[in-house]
Order: C-alpha cells, then structure tokens, then sequence
C-alpha cells in the first residue's frame, strides 16, 4: 500500500511540473509570436505624381486603400507629392509607385499606365495634354 501511495505522490509531482513545463512552452510560443508581429515596421515614402485636382486625390487615395501593406496615403495637391505610410514587409516603393501608374497617373519617373491614363476625365489629365481641361 505504502508503494501505491508513494507512486501516486510521484506521478501528481510529475504531472503538476508537466503543466508548468506545457505553460513555460505555450508562453514562450506567444511571445515569440507576438514579436514577429511587432518586427512589421512601417516606412513612409513621398512620390512626386501628376495628379490635377480633387479627383485625382480621390482616385490616388482610393488606390492606395486597396493596396496590400499601406497603411496611410495623402496627396498634397499644391506639389502633387503624394506620402505613404506603408508596411516593409507587405510592398515596395516599385509595387506603390506601379499602383499609382495603374490608375492612370506618373509617380515619380514611372510613367502612367497608357489606357488608365486615357480613361481619364479631361481636368485629371496633364496640362500639356490637349484633351485637358480645368474645372
């Protein structure tokens, strides 16, 4: 009898240091995991464009809403320089500045992609372009 209690003793021992062993490990886990999260750093990067007016703004903005890895955007219409506030870990300066060009509009010295560019209402459109116009 007196084996049976010593062998129960030992095996709640056992047990009881098991679970903090699983509890060390299931923290140790998390923690891990969160400072993965923590290591996405954002990065902010300011692109000249053609952008002309209200519209553009809108069309940017929205664009850039849609991207994978932006956090913020804002065009300042007076330069036409547009600041992204963008994850490191998800884009690119190349992938933000090929969105911009994908609705039609030159970031830096990319240029605008043709048929965006000609979809285009006219006062969005270049100042030497002659199908522009202003509001």
């Amino acid at each position: 009898m007196n084996f049976l209690a010593n062998f129960a003793v030992y095996l709640l021992i056992k047990l009881s240091t098991m679970k903090k062993l699983i509890s060390a490990l299931l923290i140790g886990i998390l923690l891990i995991g969160t400072a993965g999260f923590a290591q996405k750093k954002t990065e902010e990067i300011k692109i000249k464009t053609s952008a002309q007016c209200g519209m553009c703004k809108t069309r940017i903005e929205t664009a850039m809403a849609y991207e994978r890895g932006i956090v913020s955007s804002d065009l300042n219409l007076e330069d036409k320089v547009l600041t992204v506030t963008y994850k490191s870990g998800k884009t690119t300066p190349d992938k933000i500045r090929k969105a911009i060009n994908m609705v039609g509009y030159d970031a830096d010295e990319t240029l605008a992609d043709p048929k965006a560019y000609a979809a285009l209402s006219p006062c969005c459109k270049k100042p030497d372009d002659p199908s522009h116009t202003d509001h």
